[in-house]
Formats: structure tokens, sequence, C-alpha cells
């Protein structure tokens, strides 16, 4: 007997083309919605997460307009971490991952390498009056902390390899930034501690989760979410 082919008319294409469909489309509203709302980007605005209010300065990253940031935060709100747990905010932006593990009783330092995020983060630990709970930091990666350990370390990394040009192009673009990550990341996880990493299937993501899996760290799927134009991951990572 042939092997049965699929022709244009069957299912499985159907459904194929339909998603390439409905990402083009995706791809394409965003980009009008990325248009319009821009203007939110150059000037000082108001967000809101579930009912948490966020200030996002200019040239810091937003994590509503771009989703990611709110992923994030979601996220954080299903982990059980321990009483008194102690996170790192890695690449922390406006510091919505550090707001939200600090309103689930955690002492959380924010680090990013922008200091408009910096200032823009401890503005937003100080609106949600967390300003005793929150601790932020300007620096490179895991520079700001030494050899502190951390129960919990979240990442919202940039998702494509270039040299940043602009303080808020940190936020996309990174030459080495896996690598680094990857490498500093043991000295820097209590035992037992874990990393919640943040990847989007539009990037370089593969390349650090790859990184990650050659230096023995296992990884294991937090939560996803399908926006059509591409999906968003959160890894838990272990050693």
């Amino acid at each position: 007997m042939r092997p049965r082919r699929w022709t244009p008319g069957g299912t499985p294409f159907r459904c194929d083309f339909n998603r390439r469909l409905l990402a083009v489309v995706a791809r394409g509203w965003l980009a009008l919605r990325y248009r319009v709302l821009s203007r939110r980007y150059g000037r000082l605005v108001l967000e809101e997460i579930d009912g948490v209010p966020l200030v996002v300065l200019p040239q810091v990253f937003n994590p509503v307009l771009l989703r990611t940031g709110a992923f994030l935060a979601r996220t954080v709100t299903t982990l059980p971490l321990p009483a008194g747990a102690e996170v790192l905010d890695l690449g922390a932006g406006s510091g919505v991952g550090a707001i939200f593990a600090a309103r689930a009783g955690a002492s959380v330092i924010a680090v990013d390498i922008n200091p408009e995020a910096v200032r823009c983060a401890r503005i937003n630990a100080l609106l949600n009056h967390l300003e005793h709970a929150i601790e932020a930091r300007q620096g490179d990666l895991f520079a700001p902390v030494a050899a502190a350990r951390f129960d919990l370390i979240l990442f919202n990394p940039p998702f494509y390899r270039g040299r940043p040009r602009r303080p808020l192009d940190h936020a996309w673009r990174g030459e080495d930034v896996f690598e680094r990550f990857t490498a500093g990341l043991a000295a820097h996880l209590k035992p037992g501690g874990q990393a919640l990493l943040i990847l989007s299937s539009d990037g370089a993501g593969d390349e650090l989760l790859a990184s990650l899996q050659a230096a023995g760290f296992e990884q294991q799927v937090a939560a996803r979410q399908d926006l059509i134009n591409e999906i968003l991951t959160a890894y838990l990572i272990t050693r």
C-alpha cells in the first residue's frame, strides 16, 4: 500500500496554514499596536498588572507593552517560595519581577545595567510600599551581588544577539549574556535554589537552554503562553 499523502485540502495542511495565517495577522496587528503605543516610550507612563501599579520611566523596558514582564510577574505568583526567600531579579527593568516576588514575602535584590531601570525599580518599590523588601543595584548580571546566593533567581533576558546601542537596547540585545549567565548561575544559587527563566520562541533562547544543559542544569516548563505570533515559556532551572 502506498503511503497516504496529505493534500492542500487535508486537515493537517489547513491547520498549519491557518496557524501561519494567524501569525502573519498577529504580527501585523502587533506592529500597528507598537506604532500606536510606542509613544509610551520616551515619556513616563503608569502601567498596571493585575491591579499592581508600575511607573515606567523613559528608556526602560515596558513589561505590559511587550508582555514578557507581565508573564514573568504572573508566573512568580504560582511559585511556592519558602518563607523569607531571598530572590535576585536580574535585568530587573521596571522591577516588575521584584515587586511580585516581594509581595509574596521575599527579600529581593533587583539588578540592571541600565541606570534608568534601577531608578525605576526603586520608584516602584516605593509606590507599592515594598522599599523594605527590595534593594535595587546598578551593574552587569551578577557583578553587583558578589558571592551572594539566592533561593530564586529571576531572569527575563535579552532574546537577540547583538551589541546594545543605547541603555534600553540592553533589554533586547546582548553579545555574550547567555554564556555569562550560565557561567555565573551555580555560584549564586543556594542548595536547592532555582532560576526562573523567561524565553520566547522569537529570538535565540534555544542557545541559552543548550548552554545551561551543557553546564549540567536541568530544566522544566513552569508556564507557557501562546500569543499566536510568539510563544512565551517560563523554565525552572535547577542544578
